[in-house]
């Protein structure tokens, strides 16, 4: 087990670091969505802490659907991230948090135009914004420690296009079974194939933190 701080190295940018919570099989939700909590209490405080070292804090709509998250700093000292949303079609409706609670400024990445939040319009495929298109946006906006906190399909896609530094994937002592799956990427035929960055590993409570740095992938 490492005893190093799994927030080392990023007090300095710029940086993209994704991070997850999950079950020991795999689950990050039930079918249904319901996710809180899947991780324990050290694992909440260290998102917060992740966050507090961000510029900004990247999620799915499908996350702000099923959760409507505040994405701000609470339990630890720091400054609020710019929050942002990858919201392609604009299904979101005005009532989420993020677009009404006026703590931080909140950034709608989108194919649409109309819709709630500051809206920066970007080419939208059927299979969603290009990870390479977002990252080139928020960091035009002077944005360069990216910490993306799901779902695990917008941190799967930001994985397959390698464009993450660091990430960080929680694992639960349950069981879910059916359910939202944490990482998703194309099926290999062999296992010579599968990725084996090198990985630092943190407990965190009852929960085990896997801290992968990509930067340095064999």
């Amino acid at each position: 087990m490492a005893d190093s701080d799994p927030c080392a190295g990023l007090e300095d940018g710029p940086w993209v670091l994704a991070h997850l919570g999950q079950s020991l099989d795999g689950r990050i939700a039930t079918a249904s969505g319901k996710s809180h909590y899947v991780t324990g209490q050290e694992n909440i405080v260290h998102l917060h802490r992740l966050r507090a070292l961000a510029d900004c804090v990247l999620v799915g709509a499908g996350t702000v659907a099923a959760d409507d998250p505040a994405l701000t700093v609470r339990y630890v000292p720091g400054r609020n991230p710019v929050r942002a949303v990858i919201d392609p079609m604009g299904r979101l409706p005005r009532d989420r948090r993020i677009f009404t609670d006026g703590e931080v400024r909140t950034l709608v990445l989108t194919g649409t135009v109309d819709g709630p939040g500051e809206r920066f319009v970007l080419p939208a495929r059927p299979e969603g914004i290009a990870p390479a298109d977002i990252l080139s946006a928020l960091r035009g906006l002077g944005l360069s420690r990216i910490f993306i906190e799901g779902g695990g399909r917008t941190v799967s896609g930001f994985l397959q296009a390698g464009l993450l530094d660091r990430l960080q994937i929680a694992v639960a002592p349950m069981l879910i079974g059916s359910g939202v799956p944490a990482i998703t990427l194309p099926v290999i035929d062999s296992l010579d194939s599968a990725l084996r960055p090198p990985c630092r590993i943190h407990p965190m409570g009852a929960d085990v933190l896997f801290d992968f740095d990509l930067r340095k992938n064999s």
